[in-house]
């Protein structure tokens, strides 16, 4: 199938689509030149061809004029030709975030959430993905707005489902809790056969690339924090998950020889609060210290949010980060870019163990008949 990305930022959610093998990103939208450099040589490294209609470096409103419009639905008609044909992508969200600026639909980057919707009725590309924080799904003054946008997309022509997931879920280890939104164009779903239930899809498969049950991930006896050893050595406790620890990641991506493993923020001054935090203290509204043996808390490095490396004085590192979003090591941030553009782009993407798996729930439900 083909995908049109919008919000791509480096490409984490695209890369989860990539690597299923079933579908193919034809066409990139990126607001900012740095994330989509990112998106680039990234792929490059990987062996991933550039998509088919290339990379748009700019703000996603210009495509509402009438001579731009018509050109993505003509690119979209033809690829609709070839194969089934979507759009995803994730609008910038802190206007929807209890953390963030909490402005709502009026915000700068609230509006886009809006602009995305009338691309997608617009253009009327068989199926599409949105995602977006909780706050919008949760938030009584948001999730007004978030059923204003469903009541569009049924009024123009789709099905709907939906599920607030968290990353954990699918093997992530990071407790990040995102609300999907997925649509089906309605003759699409009828010429498949797909069960419907008023203006919903009645048996989607979001539980079908699922590995772990929330509810079981949280029941599970966590170790509380550990005082502060420098490099100290701290064996893991009996019945945790392993593999959705901090630690289990960093050893499997080998963060200390990866290429990204010496991008991080140094300390200029107060360099007793890395040295003081105990192991596992995240609490905080910034300055939180991983503990290596429980998952970590929502990868998010802005509005003065730090995150500290359990047994080291620093900061953690890209490539620690990009460990915690669970890419594959082989995903590399160029040297060239600003630790600030890196962490935020880092901090702003899908996890890519959730993408995938989502990625291939579509899959599965749009080729089962």
């Amino acid at each position: 199938m083909n995908i049109f990305s919008f919000f791509a930022g480096a490409g984490f959610l695209d890369l989860g689509f990539e690597t299923t093998g079933n579908f193919n990103i034809v066409y990139v939208n990126e607001f900012h030149k740095s994330f989509d450099d990112i998106y680039k040589y990234s792929r490059e490294k990987m062996g991933i061809n550039p998509p088919k209609y290339g990379h748009h470096v700019e703000d996603i409103s210009v495509l509402l004029d009438n001579n731009n419009l018509e050109g993505l639905i003509t690119q979209i008609e033809e690829s609709k030709e070839q194969a089934l044909t979507g759009i995803i992508g994730g609008p910038p969200c802190p206007d929807f975030s209890v953390a963030g600026k909490n402005r709502g639909k009026d915000g700068d980057n609230g509006k886009l959430s809006g602009i995305y919707a009338k691309i997608i009725c617009r253009t009327q590309p068989d199926f599409f993905l949105f995602e977006n924080v909780k706050g919008l799904y949760r938030t009584a003054k948001h999730r007004a707005f978030f059923e204003q946008l469903k009541k569009q997309f049924i009024e123009n022509g789709f099905y709907l489902t939906e599920q607030l997931i968290n990353a954990l879920e699918y093997g992530v280890p990071q407790d990040r809790e995102r609300i999907i939104l997925i649509g089906i164009r309605k003759d699409i779903a009828k010429k498949l056969n797909l069960k419907i239930d008023g203006n919903h899809l009645a048996d989607f498969p979001w539980n079908g690339h699922k590995t772990y049950n929330i509810k079981d991930i949280k029941d599970v006896h966590w170790p509380a924090n550990d005082p502060y050893k420098e490099r100290g050595h701290l064996p893991i406790p009996n019945e945790i998950i392993e593999d959705l620890t901090v630690q289990y990641w960093w050893d499997k991506n080998d963060v200390t020889h990866h290429p990204d493993a010496n991008m991080f923020f140094k300390p200029k001054a107060g360099l007793a609060r890395f040295q003081s935090t105990d192991e596992g203290d995240d609490k905080k509204k910034s300055f939180k210290r991983l503990h290596r043996w429980r998952y970590s808390p929502t990868v998010a490095y802005g509005n003065n949010e730090v995150h500290i490396h359990p047994y080291e004085p620093r900061r953690i590192s890209v490539s620690e980060a990009l460990a915690l979003q669970s890419l594959p090591s082989e995903f590399v941030i160029p040297q060239n870019i600003t630790l600030t553009d890196a962490f935020k782009t880092i901090g702003n993407g899908v996890p890519y163990l959730a993408a995938k798996g989502i990625a291939n729930s579509i899959y599965d439900y749009l080729n089962r008949k």
